[in-house]
């Protein structure tokens, strides 16, 4: 198994050098996974391979890998077990199968669990190179999208709980007057708690304030008490 060291990293964020990219290979077949490393060494990627799902298991850092290329047919846990067992974790690693076996109903079973693409061995390897770099890049966009999750949720968690109800009239279109009147507080005490929330969110009007709810929640708006 051959798996690739991670470069240290300068004390100086400005200074470290840009992050390349880390493809894991699974195939039991020896050749293909060192036909694998040359190509992708060429292109200056790291490259760990496994022989095995249980090989690529036992290792923490390929689960966070920027993309798998999985052979379906392997001794033991097959590539699309193995492809179960991550999305049952929810681990989001993109996933390139490949195979010298394939057929239509693998092929479909695998792209319906989120497999990016199903290729035949042998596969011509511009596709593949095409295949990994848009992995590389869907990879990158979740990493950012998990980045702004984790800003919004220390935000949020900063307010106090008024302001959270601050936050809550507002999503729900309540004017202050009728905040003030439902709270038992002052107008002013309402404005100075609902400027406060959006300082602390990092919002200038209520447009922001949904952006940033989205940011958490893609198929909502809900305010995440909690």
């Amino acid at each position: 198994m051959t798996r690739a060291t991670p470069p240290t990293s300068p004390a100086n964020p400005a200074q470290r050098p840009p992050r390349r990219p880390h493809v894991c290979v699974v195939d039991d077949d020896e050749m293909v996974r060192t036909s694998l490393q040359m190509l992708l060494d060429v292109l200056d990627m790291q490259v760990s391979t496994y022989a095995s799902a249980t090989e690529f298991l036992a290792d923490p850092r390929a689960f966070d890998c920027d993309v798998l290329v999985l052979d379906v047919r392997m001794p033991g846990m097959s590539g699309l077990q193995l492809q179960a067992l991550l999305n049952e974790h929810h681990a989001d690693v993109p996933v390139l199968f490949i195979s010298g076996h394939g057929d239509i109903p693998m092929a479909v079973r695998a792209m319906r669990a989120g497999a990016l693409d199903f290729l035949q061995k042998p596969f011509d390897e511009q596709k593949l190179i095409d295949w990994i770099h848009a992995a590389i890049l869907q990879r990158e966009s979740a990493r950012d999208r998990h980045r702004e999750q984790a800003r919004c949720r220390q935000r949020l968690a900063s307010l106090t709980p008024r302001e959270r109800d601050m936050l809550d009239g507002v999503m729900a279109g309540k004017a202050n007057k009728a905040l003030a009147d439902e709270l038992g507080i002052s107008l002013k005490t309402v404005e100075q708690h609902r400027a406060r929330m959006m300082e602390k969110l990092g919002a200038r009007k209520v447009a922001d304030l949904f952006r940033l709810l989205q940011a958490l929640e893609p198929h909502g708006t809900g305010t995440l008490r909690g």
